[in-house]
């Protein structure tokens, strides 16, 4: 961790009160004065970059007399210090350095999935855009044997790099600028504050807006701020935003605001609590945190979908002592300062229904099904239509498909998602398994044969279930019959 030189170090002792800041639980601090090491920076940096300068002059640091050199400082034996002006600093500024001042959010942070991000580079997504999509051309000093423009440009901006330091401090150019949520520091921190807290300003209005999140959270394979835009809640959003106090440092829904809620306002912020009264059990005032995970109560972003605590367990986060039943009373908490009781519980009963169909009807066979396509696949990844199109199917539309559900966007839910699942489930993948059926089939190989009559055999099974005999005309005579009715109600209804 990068210390505080001694003149500093007095004025927060006075400050504060603490007695050495390695050993302190460090919370926000301010310091008596300007120190002259940020006076000194302000020389050069207030007429070269005089965007960062009023940025900073309008933030809650600048008022804290917390400047350039408090956040940039850095010891002369960090792999990223450099000598500039009669000190050391750092470009990078990571959660190690702000966990000085904000040690209790630095924590939550670092036990959420946020930033764990990075761990993209070595999965599947990452290979799409650094084979599949592209290729070694871009070759920097880190970077020698070169590494994909798609991949520098698009996945680790947002999931985070893994920064790469050049001699004499310097940042190399594949990995900088990069405020990915799951950055790889130099210092061994994980993430980047300033992927949500964006410098120099770190506006709590900026870090509550919906499209602060949906820098990342969007596109077709989880667009929440699409989903956020359509739904109730966003459209409350845009007619109210001006009266939801955004700036306010105290921001409590059903205290401060009760218009409309934003991602922050459900994920992260604080919620006033309530009493017991009649049938109505009495909810804990909930602290903000900066682990947004915890008011989670499915993960849909694998094939199934699967409880946070599962995925916290693998990777190594306290949340997997946080069963998701404690998370969605949690996020029920958030809801009840808006609706009441009956309204929030059949909510989770749609949407846990929807998450269950997608399960059920596509998912479960899908996977198996894909499983058994394997030996009839070229092994290359993504060098078989089949492979984009099982791909497709679940991180795509699959997840979309929950997400709308979870976030009440019914356009996403249905045409973006089980539509579009749907369509490539029996008009692309059950056409495609035909096909490796006859070629395996055809093929004079007995392992290839037996393959083909094992996946044939799934299949058959799989159609011929109550999820999918429409497909093959075998619907229940019975629902066929009742639908008839509906169908020649409606029409009566309607009829001119």
């Amino acid at each position: 961790m990068k210390t505080i030189p001694v003149p500093m170090l007095i004025g927060l002792l006075t400050v504060a009160g603490v007695v050495g800041l390695r050993h302190a639980r460090a919370q926000a601090w301010g310091l008596p004065a300007m120190s002259k090491e940020t006076r000194a920076c302000l020389e050069c940096h207030r007429q070269d970059n005089a965007g960062i300068y009023q940025q900073w002059g309008a933030s809650k640091h600048y008022r804290a007399n917390v400047g350039c050199f408090e956040c940039h400082m850095a010891d002369t034996n960090e792999p990223d210090a450099f000598p500039h002006e009669g000190a050391h600093i750092a470009t990078l500024v990571t959660p190690k350095d702000c966990a000085r001042c904000h040690s209790k959010e630095t924590e939550e942070f670092a036990n959420s999935h946020h930033s764990k991000g990075a761990r993209i580079l070595g999965s599947l997504d990452n290979t799409l855009a650094e084979v599949v999509e592209g290729n070694r051309g871009m070759r920097t000093p880190g970077f020698p044997e070169g590494v994909s423009a798609a991949a520098v440009s698009g996945c680790w901006q947002c999931h985070g790099s893994e920064m790469k330091v050049l001699p004499h401090g310097k940042l190399d150019p594949a990995t900088w600028p990069n405020t990915g949520i799951g950055r790889i520091n130099p210092d061994g921190s994980e993430g980047s504050c300033s992927a949500c807290h964006s410098r120099h300003a770190f506006s709590a209005a900026q870090a509550r807006q919906p499209d602060n999140c949906g820098k990342c959270h969007m596109g077709p394979d989880h667009p929440q701020l699409e989903i956020y835009n359509e739904s109730k809640h966003g459209v409350a959003f845009r007619a109210f935003k001006d009266q939801l106090r955004l700036e306010s440092s105290k921001w409590i829904v059903g205290e401060d605001y009760t218009l409309a809620p934003t991602c922050a306002t459900c994920h992260m912020s604080a919620t006033p609590g309530r009493a017991a009264r009649n049938t109505r059990p009495a909810l804990p005032a909930l602290p903000v945190s900066h682990d947004v995970g915890l008011r989670l109560s499915w993960n849909n972003r694998p094939e199934l979908s699967i409880r946070p605590e599962v995925s916290d367990k693998k990777m190594g986060l306290p949340g997997a002592d946080i069963p998701w039943q404690t998370r969605r009373t949690h996020m029920k908490n958030v809801c009840s300062n808006c609706h009441e009781d009956q309204w929030v519980n059949h909510f989770y009963v749609q949407y846990d229904s929807l998450v269950d169909l997608y399960h059920k009807k596509f998912a479960e066979p899908g996977l198996e099904l894909y499983r058994l396509a394997k030996p009839l696949l070229n092994p290359v990844q993504f060098a078989n239509k089949l492979d984009f199109t099982w791909y497709e199917l679940w991180h795509h539309e699959g997840r979309r498909a929950r997400h709308g559900a979870s976030m009440m966007g019914p356009d996403f839910t249905h045409w973006h998602g089980t539509y579009e699942v749907a369509k490539h489930f029996y008009a692309s993948m059950v056409p495609e398994l035909h096909d490796l059926v006859r070629q395996g089939r055809a093929s004079g190989n007995p392992a290839q044969t037996a393959a083909a009559d094992a996946l044939a055999q799934k299949l058959e099974a799989t159609l011929n279930t109550p999820n999918h005999g429409w497909y093959l005309n075998k619907m229940d005579p019975a629902e066929k019959a009742e639908r008839e009715k509906r169908q020649e109600e409606f029409r009566k209804r309607y009829a001119k």
